[in-house]
């Protein structure tokens, strides 16, 4: 148990508050030997031209002492992804329209997902001026988020002792750990609008703002929790739940005597089970681990055709939060530990983890989006690139579309997308470990028997079945565009959804054995989920999802929807196979 280490190691670290657990370097993992990428450096400052430049209390800081690395030259020199061009563009169109960072003096109360009637708790923040555009300082040491299940005893009391004292601070400072918890609260319940647009809700959820609001909301956090405990180089620990070693609750997380415990929790979820990705309920551990690294290597490569399939469809100003679509990775693993770890047994309504509202009073919530994190840093810079050669989006929409947060100084910032796409920029990278799902793809289909056995003649056409209610396995045909192989996409239309309910469903094609349990085959093609939420003015929401076919096909392929949800919750409009345009080319 955690606290058998923190009265051994106490004293030490009281004596030391600055002290930080040496990073580890294991063995070079496999992302390294496909992306030849040499060691980052630990001291970087991601400025060509080093100046003294003044902080948001006008405090004019010192020179890095450093050498200082343009990340441009560094990602040329290692086969990088994005060549000699710039990470992103930052030429404003003429007509970009970017959401806007919330007006706090019009937030509203958020709405219980159940009954749509307003929540007992005010997730509003404290109002205070002046709001400064915030400025990321020089990178003087670069932080290293550690590995959950691979930290010390001396980081474990460090990590409590901060998130103690976080608890401890008064009730209206905005660094309080429940004033922390309701920023997750605000911006996904429907307690902001978009400025300028009368009633419409503001959501960070189902879009291309999915990675860039967390990335912003852990660096913030993750610089109070080192201020409070007085040690700048403090790093959030990420639960590495796409290895095999790291597929159960971190330890340090289950120690009731810990600040870092929640007991809202699924009690049959704690170690040693093995987080199911897939939520197959299958209780062969082996089969749910392979299948863990089957949704990762789908997420994750095989099934993205352009970077909105990773990242989530756009979202601008003035448009239908209900009406967006979240990327590959955010409504896969990242859904599926929200829903595996929230208690839907004993709480009403999934608490804490399993409810947008709730989820960032678990401790845990950091920890898991940590992950979230390194995942949009690895698809960044370290994968493969010849499925998507070009991982940028330069669409000023996005790249000018502002959050507001407070800082470690309890000062009210306004931050944009283009200033948080580099991690090593925002000063922290991620303990080196091993991934064992880059190499998991599914063994191929083997030939034409498989169409013949998944039985085209006993599977109805698409046509006759759509509208779907999907409350049940369903089986049907869909023609494709051109006979045999073709960069294709299977695209499935109109998902209405009940925003209440934590729902998911996969997608199979050509499923010869029928045993949804297994995702570990070519048959697999991905999946939807959800977790549950409420906006102010409506409880549905309808977005589709564009799942890339990999395998060779004739003219037509047999899909199977095999529901995870209990109940009704989910109608899909149509289903249909398009054409991938052709990828361009990297930096053009």
């Amino acid at each position: 148990m955690t606290s058998l280490y923190l009265s051994s190691v106490a004293a030490a670290i009281s004596a030391t508050p600055s002290s930080h657990p040496r990073p580890l370097l294991p063995k070079p993992s496999h992302f390294i030997t496909h992306a030849k990428r040499t060691n980052r450096l630990h001291h970087v400052s991601c400025s060509s031209t080093p100046t003294a430049p003044q902080n948001q209390n006008n405090e004019t800081t010192k020179k890095p002492t450093a050498k200082v690395v343009d990340r441009r030259n560094m990602l040329v020199g290692m086969g990088g992804l994005y060549g000699s061009t710039t990470l992103a563009s930052t030429t404003p169109s003429a007509t970009a329209n970017p959401i806007q960072a919330p007006e706090l003096t019009k937030c509203g109360t958020a709405t219980n997902l159940n009954n749509g009637e307003k929540l007992d708790i005010n997730c509003c923040p404290p109002i205070s001026d002046p709001i400064i555009d915030y400025k990321l300082p020089p990178v003087f040491q670069m932080k290293i988020r550690p590995s959950a299940h691979r930290v010390s005893p001396e980081y474990m009391f460090k990590f409590n002792t901060a998130i103690d004292r976080m608890k401890r601070l008064p009730k209206d400072d905005p660094r309080n750990f429940m004033q922390q918890a309701n920023i997750h609260c605000a911006y996904c319940n429907g307690a902001y609008d978009q400025p300028g647009q009368g009633t419409l809700d503001l959501q960070i959820h189902n879009s291309w703002l999915f990675f860039p609001f967390h990335r912003w909301y852990l660096y913030f956090y993750e610089r109070i929790l080192g201020k409070l405990i007085g040690d700048p180089t403090f790093a959030l620990p990420f639960w590495n739940w796409d290895n095999p070693k790291g597929m159960t609750m971190p330890p340090m997380f289950v120690d009731p005597k810990s600040s870092l415990y929640d007991k809202k929790r699924n009690q049959e979820h704690l170690p040693p089970a093995v987080v199911d990705l897939g939520l197959t309920n299958s209780t062969d551990t082996l089969q749910v681990v392979a299948n863990n690294l089957t949704i990762m290597y789908s997420e994750m490569i095989r099934g993205n055709s352009d970077a909105n399939d990773f990242m989530g469809q756009a979202y601008r100003e003035g448009d239908e939060s209900s009406a967006k679509a979240a990327g590959s990775s955010e409504r896969g693993s990242h859904t599926s530990v929200h829903a595996w770890v929230g208690d839907f047994k004993d709480q009403p309504s999934g608490e804490d983890m399993g409810n947008f509202y709730s989820a960032g009073r678990d401790p845990l919530f950091y920890c898991h989006h940590a992950n979230v994190d390194r995942m949009w840093t690895l698809w960044q810079y370290f994968l493969p690139s010849n499925k998507v050669p070009d991982k940028r989006i330069t669409d000023t929409d996005f790249l000018n579309t502002a959050f507001l947060f407070y800082d470690e100084n309890a000062q009210l910032v306004r931050v944009t997308v283009k200033d948080c796409l580099d991690n090593l920029r925002m000063g922290y990278d991620f303990e080196r470990i091993d991934l064992p799902w880059l190499d998991y793809r599914p063994p191929r289909q083997s030939a034409r028997a498989k169409i013949n056995r998944a039985s085209s003649a006993a599977a109805p056409k698409a046509a006759t079945l759509f509208p779907l209610t999907l409350d049940g396995v369903v089986r049907f045909q869909v023609d494709k565009t051109k006979k045999g192989k073709a960069d294709e996409s299977l695209v499935l239309e109109d998902i209405k959804v009940d925003t209440t309910k934590l729902l998911k469903f996969d997608v199979f094609v050509n499923d010869e054995d029928d045993n949804p349990g297994e995702l570990d085959k070519a048959a697999y093609l991905g999946t939807y989920a959800q977790v549950p939420h409420k906006s102010a003015n409506n409880n549905s929401s309808t977005s589709s999802i564009k799942l890339k076919l990999t395998e060779l096909y004739d003219d037509t392929i047999v899909v199977t929807l095999v529901p995870r949800h209990q109940g009704p919750g989910v109608t899909i409009g149509g289903i249909k196979i398009v054409e991938n345009p052709p990828a361009p080319a990297a930096g053009s």
